[in-house]
């Protein structure tokens, strides 16, 4: 990866973006993407699209999501302790010890998740968020009312890192690498002659409710869209592959199979992976893909979806971790599949 495009990924990852609060990331990502998208549109959810050959009718939407999970205040006691909720997929075990920046109604302030000493009996083995707390060194709730609002939302204190210069690992990978990825297939088509509308979406919200997705298909009514998110690698000690399936991180992107998805896509894209010469794995999706591709299909009247995804570990923990060179043919196989359409596709499964 160029060091320049490995600079945006890295600044995306260390902008915090909960899902609700996705402001910062998203004026990053438009200020990226600006030089080389023919225009940018904005809407009432927060998403940023990037736009190339608008006037095309066959308009083809990919959607990669900014937010990231959070924690989200729900309580200041006497002492000045912050207590909260889940704002996405917590793991609780995955937060004891952590530092967290809360974005604070006055400023971010930096806490820590306090965890009860071993010596007077450690944490007890059914614990759930609400036996967590943040601690952030105020004496009173009269002091942490001064910084902090029921409401707030903290993300884990986690800058990434690079791993044997390989591999990328923090917090939030899900699904930052997904918006740069879009970024930068918009930037790679914007060089070349291509016969579609391509709009890139950096989409909000989908780590509660994907209202951002339906938003933006809503609104750009496509032909076809791709969600662009990341999905479970197996590759790891104490992954049960017979249950999970065997995902492994350098093996090149995941195409997703199942209901949802719309089948002459799929095969659009296996034909560019054949023309590059790139090894693609599979994911099952029988009933549903729980991305945004999901509202993404049920817009108007209605969107023929698929969904390419990027191996990751330890998902929704602070130490999630993807490898640059999947993030690479990600970006590569999109770009292959879109500069071959015509524009005259049909993507119904009952024609020729």
């Amino acid at each position: 990866m160029e060091q320049i495009r490995q600079d945006f990924l890295l600044e995306l990852l260390r902008t915090p973006s909960p899902s609700s609060m996705e402001m910062e990331i998203q004026k990053k990502w438009i200020n990226y993407v600006t030089p080389f998208a023919d225009e940018i549109i904005t809407d009432n959810a927060g998403n940023a699209i990037g736009v190339l050959n608008k006037d095309a009718n066959f308009k083809v939407l990919l959607a990669g999501h900014c937010d990231e999970i959070a924690l989200v205040i729900n309580r200041i006691d006497e002492q000045g302790y912050l207590h909260f909720d889940k704002m996405g997929g917590i793991n609780p075990k995955a937060a004891i010890g952590m530092k967290v920046i809360i974005e604070g109604f006055s400023g971010a302030i930096t806490g820590v998740i306090g965890v009860n000493a071993q010596h007077h009996g450690g944490i007890k083995d059914d614990f759930g968020l609400e036996d967590l707390f943040i601690d952030c060194g105020a004496k009173s709730k009269e002091e942490m009312d001064k910084y902090v609002q029921i409401g707030d939302l903290a993300v884990y204190k986690r800058e990434p890192e690079l791993l044997m210069d390989r591999y990328i690992a923090g917090r939030g990978l899900d699904n930052r690498t997904g918006a740069f990825i879009v970024a930068e297939v918009l930037r790679r088509l914007s060089e070349k002659k291509i016969n579609v509308g391509v709009y890139a979406a950096s989409t909000v919200n989908e780590e509660t409710n994907m209202g951002g997705a339906y938003f933006a298909a809503a609104g750009i009514e496509p032909t076809v869209a791709i969600a662009c998110d990341v999905t479970f690698a197996t590759d790891y000690p104490g992954v049960n592959k017979n249950k999970h399936g065997d995902i492994r991180l350098e093996k090149g992107p995941v195409l997703a199979k199942g209901a949802p998805i719309n089948l002459k896509m799929n095969k659009l894209l296996e034909k560019a992976a054949r023309s590059l010469n790139m090894n693609v794995q599979y994911e099952l999706t029988p009933r549903n893909t729980g991305t945004d591709a999901d509202k993404m299909r049920l817009t108007g009247r209605g969107v023929p979806v698929s969904l390419v995804s990027l191996p990751l570990r330890y998902m929704h923990s602070p130490v999630e971790t993807a490898s640059t060179k999947d993030i690479d043919e990600e970006i590569d196989l999109l770009v292959k599949m879109i500069e071959d359409l015509t524009g005259h596709e049909s993507l119904n499964p009952l024609e020729d």
